[in-house]
């Protein structure tokens, strides 16, 4: 398992997932518990472990950080993130390939790098501080699924 430590200033781009859950018109949001981007909402995903398929890493990351189990993800699209330091540096760059789920029937909490989780309506996501360039993908994908 890489450490939250490991992932700064990493010597190349690290993979990870995220997950588009919708009930209704409304989206899953997660608020991250630590850094990066602690206290910013953000979809419910993180890093592919070495091993791990790509469903594999989504199923577990939704799993351990909403309680939900993902029944089905279909691919939405591919999301770079890269979060410089004050010099310039790369201090954080990802690679996240994001998917529409859909959840098994059950009650959404938060677990593991989340402090909560909340469904959004589109029109309510202004009242979030969401991560940078996740409200691009999310307005991407009300459209999308609209």
């Amino acid at each position: 398992m890489m450490s939250k430590d490991s992932r700064r200033y990493p010597p190349r781009p690290i993979l990870g997932v995220g997950a588009l859950i919708f009930r209704g018109e409304k989206l899953l949001l997660a608020e991250r518990a630590g850094p990066p981007m602690q206290g910013q909402w953000s979809l419910p995903g993180g890093v592919v472990e070495t091993g791990e398929t790509l469903l594999e890493a989504l199923s577990r990351e939704v799993l351990e950080e909403t309680g939900l189990v993902v029944t089905e993800a279909r691919f939405f699209e591919l999301f770079e993130r890269i979060i410089r330091d004050p010099t310039g540096e790369p201090e954080y760059h990802y690679v996240l390939v994001d998917y529409v789920c859909g959840v098994a029937p059950g009650d959404s909490c938060a677990g593991d790098d989340v402090s909560n989780c909340a469904w959004v309506s589109r029109a309510d996501l202004e009242r979030y501080e969401i991560t940078a360039g996740t409200r691009d993908v999310i307005e991407r994908a009300f459209i999308a699924l609209a």
